[in-house]
């Protein structure tokens, strides 16, 4: 058997290679709570980002110290990684109590953690709390869908937060080298869920190498720059933005399907984090939206239009 001898240059750029997937950190969501504080300070929506960050912080208690809850069948998930399937599938854990389980944990802690809540927030949690099981799953599964009518407003981030929780989770179980890459993945390899947000690294070996965030499991997937992560055109995209932006955020919107995904380039802003910097650069939203670009991809901590006002008056 005979193997090819790589030149310097060759065993240079494969040592530098980046990995395709990305396993989101231990402490992703007091990551998340920190970033929230800090944002609010002087923002417009200050109210609603101290309240995700108290959200972020309730996810973080509960991942630290989950409620006991049965393992994934290992048969299972290696059946769907042999046929590069999502191991996590949302159709099939949809159907797994475990999440449920997640969901009253992540509103006790979130109850214990905020004493002083606002009336809206307060009906909200428990209006989640009387649900009987197969509401919550019919709740979940248009929220999973995008079909974000079909959920009452006030519930989103509160169940969306559970839902990451729960994949953030489950995510545990999953060895980032039994999944394979595959072009064009333009979903989830773990979920299948779409991406929140795309990310422009900094640092070797990944400098200047983009990567989709799940908006449900938090994985990070590469995905090649300079191209459409919806209908996959490389033709004339455009990235926008505002001048004075600190958030680190541009728009890649594509002129073939009309669609764009949020780009935070982590050399503008070093400390920055996908989930976190899409929800305080909601102003690009909306001016986007005002000349008719379309946002395809979910943040499951807010409900398309309600611009962060759902439980964040002072009571």
């Amino acid at each position: 058997m005979s193997s090819k001898i790589l030149e310097p240059g060759e065993i240079e750029s494969a040592a530098m290679t980046p990995p395709f997937v990305q396993m989101p950190p231990a402490d992703l969501f007091a990551q998340r709570a920190t970033r929230f504080d800090s944002l609010s300070v002087g923002h417009p929506m200050s109210a609603y980002l101290s309240l995700l960050a108290s959200i972020s912080r309730a996810q973080q208690s509960v991942l630290d110290a989950p409620p006991s809850l049965p393992e994934l069948n290992a048969t299972h998930l290696s059946a769907a990684l042999e046929h590069d399937m999502p191991p996590l599938a949302v159709d099939t854990l949809l159907h797994n109590s475990g999440w449920q389980t997640q969901l009253d944990a992540w509103l006790e802690a979130f109850t214990k953690q905020n004493e002083s809540l606002p009336d809206a927030v307060q009906a909200a949690l428990q209006q989640l709390r009387q649900a009987d099981a197969e509401q919550r799953r019919t709740w979940a599964t248009a929220l999973l869908g995008g079909r974000f009518s079909e959920v009452p407003e006030a519930l989103v981030p509160f169940l969306g937060a559970a839902l990451q929780l729960a994949w953030r989770h489950w995510l545990k179980a999953i060895d980032v080298e039994t999944i394979r890459e595959r072009e064009d993945q333009t979903e989830c390899p773990c979920c299948g869920s779409l991406p929140v947000a795309g990310v422009i690294h900094q640092r070797r070996p990944m400098d200047g190498v983009r990567y989709l965030v799940c908006s449900l499991c938090a994985t990070e997937w590469h995905y090649v720059r300079l191209k459409c992560s919806h209908c996959r055109s490389t033709r004339e995209l455009d990235y926008l933005h505002f001048d004075d932006s600190p958030h680190g955020i541009k728009a890649e919107a594509c002129p073939d399907c009309r669609t764009y995904l949020k780009q935070l380039y982590l050399e503008i802003a070093s400390d920055g984090e996908a989930v976190t910097a899409d929800l305080a650069s909601l102003d690009l939203d909306i001016r986007l939206a005002e000349q008719d670009w379309q946002r395809r991809t979910p943040n499951l901590l807010l409900a398309p239009g309600s611009e962060g006002s759902e439980g964040s008056e002072e009571k």
